[in-house]
């Protein structure tokens, strides 16, 4: 098959571009032509506000006059515009529930202008497929033709070694942003016993106070954007690693956490709900409560027997979200439009 792919963004620790990666690899692999569109090789406006606005119209300009392809498919409803020019087969992929995570961001102008955005985006795709349980029951109460597509990861691929710095460590990785939880994990940091220690890696819009936290709390280690060479290590060398977000689909991170068998702690929403039963595969607390992180935290520490058994249930859990299972709905989606 000839497939062109359609991204906002391809490099970096995001699970939208760690997903297009991922997929690219897979499909590569398993001999199909595949093209890529990204805010990595067409021009946009590097600032938080301008760069998906910058990428839907360079996107847009970028496949007007393309051939055509067997599978157009595009990764977030801002792509959906450039996949609408280009003839084939289109399938529009959701990653959590975009106008809550718009909202969540913007306020409730932003959400309400996102939401019927979106609504056109889907009259354009011959098929929508859904990340999470989640966003694919929310869609699907729309009248949206969804199909479910959980977020995957290869496991096989993850670097090897462990990354263990200090006797205690806890480690977050991902967006420094408010709906990642970040300022629940800061206010969290303040109130933690000296010999417990957290690392933090990442980049966002919230990167100057968790820099701040660093220079005030010593143990607290901010590490910055880091290569999923180093990421994967850390999280393995790692006792605990936190998610404490208010959005979340399927969570690459947790995914790898879970496959490098480091017990989670994160919120009960979303897509953690779908990978995570508490106290079985993983620990969930509410959104917001730092209180109740701190708590978990040290009963988790205190308790090596629950870590074991947690970090066993949850690497035989993660098993069924290897590409090798879920990058074969992708190709038996593909192949039943192409029928159709």
């Amino acid at each position: 098959m000839k497939i062109l792919l359609i991204s906002p963004t391809l490099q970096g620790i995001g699970g939208i571009a760690q997903h297009v990666r991922d997929l690219i690899k897979f499909l590569k692999e398993h001999g199909h032509d595949v093209d890529v569109i990204s805010s990595e090789n067409i021009p946009t406006i590097p600032f938080k506000k301008l760069k998906n606005p910058s990428f839907l119209i360079s996107s847009f300009f970028k496949t007007k006059f393309m051939k055509s392809y067997d599978i157009v498919h595009a990764q977030h409803p801002i792509a959906a515009l450039a996949m609408r020019n280009v003839s084939g087969k289109k399938i529009l992929t959701i990653h959590g529930i975009y106008s809550q995570q718009i909202g969540m961001l913007h306020g409730t102008l932003s959400s309400k202008l996102s939401n019927k955005f979106e609504k056109n985006a889907f009259s354009w795709a011959d098929a929508i497929t859904a990340g999470s349980k989640e966003a694919f029951d929310y869609y699907n109460k729309l009248g949206a033709k969804v199909f479910f597509v959980p977020n995957a990861i290869d496991i096989k691929s993850l670097p090897s070694g462990f990354d263990t710095r200090y006797e205690k460590q806890i480690i977050f990785a991902g967006r420094l942003s408010k709906e990642k939880g970040i300022l629940t994990i800061l206010e969290t940091a303040k109130n933690l016993p000296k010999d417990i220690h957290l690392i933090i890696i990442g980049a966002g819009p919230e990167e100057n106070l968790v820099i701040e936290s660093a220079k005030n709390l010593d143990n607290v280690h901010f590490l910055g954007y880091q290569p999923k060479e180093k990421t994967i290590p850390l999280i393995r060398g790692s006792t605990l690693l936190i998610q404490p977000s208010f959005a979340e689909g399927i969570s690459a991170t947790l995914l790898e956490s879970m496959a490098c068998k480091t017990p989670i702690i994160a919120t009960n929403i979303g897509g953690n709900k779908e990978l995570l039963i508490h106290n079985k595969t993983g620990i969930l607390i509410e959104p917001g409560n730092s209180n109740e992180l701190l708590k978990e935290i040290m009963r988790m520490l205190n308790d090596q027997n629950l870590r074991d058994e947690i970090a066993r249930s949850a690497y035989d859990e993660v098993q069924k979200y290897d590409w090798s299972n879920v990058g074969q709905l992708y190709l038996n989606l593909y192949e039943k439009l192409l029928k159709s």
